[in-house]
């Protein structure tokens, strides 16, 4: 077996090891290993990983895992691209693939009083700066339902991740270099060498840590037990060389094993972190939350890696930051109740990890959203619940959204910027700084927001958008360090579907800066076609109007004038600026007056 150069060497999970499967099968193959709808089949005991087992007596302390990595050259899968037209066939639901779950939702309510800060709102002006002609459509409708698609941007690649497929994508053409199932069926699937062969492998996640100069992949699996996979390229390229760990997450608490749902994924200086909410393997109830913390250094290397897992009992759908700037140690926010939001950091989380949160209130109070989204041509879209999307920290600064009630009926977007005041070790608490929300025209529905920050302190956000009479469309908005507290521009759209959907979307959509210049947002979001959903990458810049800054670095110099002149020549809408949809002098004379009018 070429696929993995290691002499077919095999995750080992705790002395117990599952031998590896070989399948090749084409995108319109449904897995014959997955189970039919409903919950799993448990395993055979001897097939089971041993549990963590987490003190019920102290459920904040830690408990230590050691995992040999297997080794995977994304250059050895033939074909390169295994996936390459829409699936076409029955679209199965992630959810009925997993153990039976449920956790009650409700939020404790909290009405608005007199130290509540003010909601700011999208206003009429402009931010965003397209990078004209930028944008590329990613992978298309898979076999499951919601795709949950995230992105990692590196200095020449862009990963894009969705349930349960793995593509790459040229940073400069968009053009589709790599992609393959998480799975199985592949040849073989992303994680399939490291025993991921005959389980559903869901829910993954993705980013490019510039502070390692890596792409990162997580995923969950399970089929009557719990795997977290997580995978590190050797390089900034994404193509070649992945280290991959198995590692497992049946949690044992008492008497009770849990298996994890719904991962968060971030990183600090020093570590990567996965979170997760716990569900029994059977029967009903909650269990609480996992965190889960992976030292980087050995994992750059190849070498085998000691994990470190803890699970409280309270928090539930937890998002990790994704830091930048000085991060010793990484944060975490959930919703609290209806008004407050915890935030939490693990204190020397390589040597002695210890939990410490913390409450920050003074939010307006939001329920999550009580209507789905309509639009025309087809049923409702799922808007989900009031969960947090992602969490993104700079400088001591964190943001984070999610969908709310809005006006009535209307689902709209809440953003909430933090100053973690040096705490936990400033003597000082964290502190709301500013809230805005992103509201419709209308009846316009905004939900699934993603929201991060670039390197000179400016905004960006990303949003799912329908309305009655507005198929499912991508919408970014931003604001300015310098801006109204609170305030963000009005969306605009970038893309558009041209059919109806209903049912599960999202759950959720990504942003990413490039880390080239820190200064160029990178989205994925997600419209309906006639086959169903397709991805769509697009990148932007969040800045005061210069038109003539045409590459949006801020500058204006010989390559404005390049790209201007190469959009004239092939006679791209960017350059006919009077739009008489005609390329000739007058677009030549209104370019060079705004060119020498320069940048704010």
């Amino acid at each position: 077996m070429s696929w993995f150069r290691n002499s077919c060497g095999l995750a080992i999970a705790l002395g117990s090891s599952m031998l590896v499967g070989c399948a090749a099968s084409s995108q319109h193959n449904a897995p014959a290993a997955f189970q039919p709808e409903g919950s799993p089949a448990p395993l055979p005991a001897d097939q089971m990983p041993d549990p963590i087992v987490i003190d019920a007596n102290n459920r904040d302390g830690f408990v230590r895992t050691t995992i040999e990595p297997v080794i995977y050259d994304t250059r050895d899968v033939v074909p390169q691209r295994q996936i390459t037209e829409p699936f076409a066939g029955d679209i199965k639901m992630i959810k009925h693939q997993l153990p039976q779950h449920s956790r009650d939702k409700s939020l404790k309510d909290v009405p608005d009083n007199a130290r509540t800060l003010p909601v700011g709102q999208a206003v009429e002006v402009d931010r965003i700066n397209q990078l004209g002609g930028t944008g590329f459509e990613a992978i298309s409708q898979t076999e499951w339902s919601p795709p949950d698609p995230t992105l990692a941007v590196g200095p020449n690649h862009v990963v894009v991740t969705v349930n349960a497929a793995i593509a790459f994508y040229d940073k400069d053409t968009g053009n589709e270099v790599f992609s393959t199932h998480l799975g199985t069926p592949g040849s073989p699937g992303f994680f399939e060498p490291t025993g991921a062969d005959s389980n559903f492998v869901f829910d993954p996640k993705c980013f490019y840590d510039h502070k390692a100069g890596r792409f990162v992949v997580v995923a969950l699996e399970t089929s009557g037990a719990s795997w977290i996979d997580i995978a590190v390229s050797d390089d900034d390229d994404p193509n070649g060389i992945w280290y991959k760990y198995r590692t497992p997450s049946v949690i044992q608490v008492g008497s009770s094993d849990y298996w994890v749902d719904y991962p968060g994924f971030g990183f600090d200086d020093n570590a990567w972190y996965v979170t997760g909410n716990l569900f029994p393997l059977s029967g009903g109830g909650f269990g609480g939350q996992l965190f889960r913390i992976f030292d980087k250094t050995p994992m750059l290397n190849g070498d085998p890696v000691t994990f470190t897992d803890m699970a409280p009992n309270n928090g539930a759908s937890l998002q990790v930051a994704q830091m930048f700037g000085d991060a010793p140690q990484c944060y975490f926010l959930s919703r609290d109740d209806s008004s407050s939001l915890m935030v939490w950091t693990i204190n020397d989380p390589l040597t002695a990890p210890g939990l410490q949160r913390i409450i920050v209130n003074q939010l307006s109070n939001a329920s999550g959203p009580s209507q789905d989204a309509p639009n025309p041509g087809g049923g409702e879209i799922s808007t989900l619940d009031g969960r947090l999307m992602n969490v993104h920290y700079r400088d001591g600064n964190l943001y984070t959204a999610h969908g709310i009630n809005g006006a009535p009926g209307i689902t709209v977007a809440r953003w909430y910027h933090i100053d973690v005041n040096g705490w936990p070790h400033s003597g000082s608490n964290p502190s709301l700084v500013q809230q805005g929300e992103v509201t419709g025209d209308d009846a316009r529905h905004y939900f699934f927001p993603a929201i991060y920050s670039d390197r000179d302190h400016n905004v960006a956000m990303v949003t799912a958008s329908s309305s009655p009479s507005e198929y499912a469309s991508v919408r970014v908005s931003g604001r300015l360090d310098s801006d109204p507290l609170g305030t963000m521009s009005e969306p605009i759209e970038l893309a558009i579907g041209d059919n109806g959907a209903s049912g599960r979307w999202g759950d959720y959509l990504d942003i990413a800066t490039d880390p080239d210049d820190d200064k160029t947002f990178w989205v994925v979001g997600m419209y309906s076609k006639s086959f169903g959903w397709q991805t769509y990458i697009d990148r932007f810049t969040v800045s005061a109007p210069c038109p003539a800054d045409l590459d949006g670095n801020g500058e204006l110099n010989f390559f404005d004038i390049s790209l201007f002149l190469g959009y004239f020549n092939v006679q791209d809408p960017s350059a006919d600026l009077n739009n008489d949809n005609q390329w000739n002098f007058f677009d030549i004379s209104q370019y060079i007056t705004e060119y020498n009018q320069g940048c704010p």
